[in-house]
């Protein structure tokens, strides 16, 4: 299945695509030496090496960052590249370069991501008799398990999961890395790069000096092709939808999502000029990198804070099925007003 919940990470990774044409315009505008845009050439524009350079130190800034958030709450350096920063730290670099290409370059840069990924992991052999599933963390009889060619990714028996058991255990660890208890693996920053790609493409759009209609319908329609196309594969057997080993069927059927997603709030903001009612999201766009490491890092001593300081059964005062929601209400509020009080004095945390 997949909930508003699963869209979270795609949508923010998809957002640091839409997001790199208008910053280059941006950065290469302030650069004394070059006209306020990008070669669409696959040229090097004059002031590429310094905007080569700032985007490597981000990238390992992010990678930083997510591994110290990983971290805070064991006793080493908890080595793990799977979180949302992490992960597109990894490829940010990659998508940067991309932004000084072609469509059809980019394209062609997602179908190969796509493509090869869903080899690698096709080519690698699936378990055979005598493989260790408690050592992996999973049951050969799992009800989640796929049969036939979607079972190559199967649960921490895949090709990324070999990858991580070798990878990760080059770093110092408390005990030997086996698993990852959720699925969840390194090499997802490949794909994950390609749902960056489809969030350049859609912020080439959005750029281009077309009509607002034009621009609406093309994210429509990019929207429902690829949500389409992820469910064909998935349907047919080709390439199941699962997010936390991030398929190419993921990236397509996640991407069209977020592409109605942006049709939607584009549709109504620029389109149809309603703008007042979005100042909530405003306050936490505007410090995503802030409302990220908040949300990551202290939501739990909020949650912990309002049991201790409102009784331990302050979440039930709707009933029992609703304590998730009244919790994380109160979360989300306390968090927002942070941002809040950051956007009041113009904090803005940049990377």
């Amino acid at each position: 299945g997949c909930s508003l919940h699963d869209l979270i990470q795609p949508s923010f990774s998809f957002l640091v695509g839409v997001a790199l044409p208008f910053s280059l315009a941006s950065r290469l505008a302030k650069e004394a030496n070059g006209p306020p845009s990008a070669s669409r050439n696959g040229g090097r524009h004059p002031a590429f090496n310094a905007l080569l350079r700032r985007a490597v130190v981000r990238s390992f800034i992010l990678i930083g960052l997510g591994i110290f958030l990983r971290s805070m709450h064991a006793n080493q350096t908890y080595f793990t590249f799977e979180d949302t920063l992490t992960q597109i730290g990894l490829g940010y670099t990659f998508l940067f370069g991309l932004g000084f290409y072609s469509r059809r370059v980019q394209v062609g840069a997602l179908v190969l991501i796509l493509v090869g990924y869903w080899v690698a992991f096709a080519r690698y052999p699936l378990p055979d008799a005598a493989f260790d599933y408690a050592g992996a963390g999973v049951s050969p009889d799992w009800e989640s398990n796929f049969r036939g060619l979607a079972a190559h990714w199967n649960k921490n028996t895949n090709f990324a999961w070999a990858f991580d058991r070798w990878f990760l255990n080059l770093f110092p660890r408390e005990s030997a890395f086996t698993h990852n208890g959720g699925g969840y693996a390194t090499l997802s920053f490949i794909p994950t790069l390609g749902t960056m790609i489809l969030g350049l493409l859609a912020g080439n759009a959005l750029k281009a000096a077309t009509a607002q209609r034009a621009k609406m319908n093309f994210l429509i329609l990019m929207g429902v092709g690829l949500l389409a196309l992820g469910v064909l594969l998935h349907a047919l057997g080709i390439n199941p939808v699962v997010k936390r080993i991030w398929t190419p069927a993921w990236v397509l059927f996640s991407g069209g999502w977020c592409f109605l997603l942006l049709a939607f709030f584009y549709g109504v903001t620029e389109v149809g000029n309603y703008r007042k009612w979005s100042f909530p999201l405003v306050v936490i766009g505007t410090n995503s990198i802030a409302a990220y490491v908040i949300a990551d890092g202290f939501g739990g001593f909020i949650a912990g804070s309002l049991y201790i300081h409102l009784g331990p059964n302050f979440d039930q005062v709707f009933g029992a099925p609703y304590a998730t929601l009244v919790k994380g209400g109160l979360v989300l509020l306390i968090e927002w007003g942070i941002l809040y009080w950051m956007y009041r004095k113009k904090l803005f945390i940049r990377i």
